[in-house]
């Protein structure tokens, strides 16, 4: 029998050892050791909530130019 210890990171999509990760600085979901080193702080789901808010576009997501 073995167990799993992982969850799915909510800024990434990234299957990751759930012992490895922190949570969204907003709603506590799952974000991996890899976004977090990334400075990654939100779920995608926050981040977007927080990029309508203040009216910045994603930063994957380049505006015009």
């Amino acid at each position: 029998m073995s167990e799993r210890d992982s969850m799915v990171c909510r800024a990434c999509g990234k299957l990751e050892r759930a012992s490895e990760g922190y949570p969204c600085e907003d709603c506590g979901t799952f974000i991996c050791q890899i976004c977090s080193m990334r400075g990654v702080t939100r779920c995608a789901t926050c981040q977007a909530l927080q990029d309508a808010k203040t009216g910045h576009a994603p930063a994957d997501k380049p505006t015009g130019a």
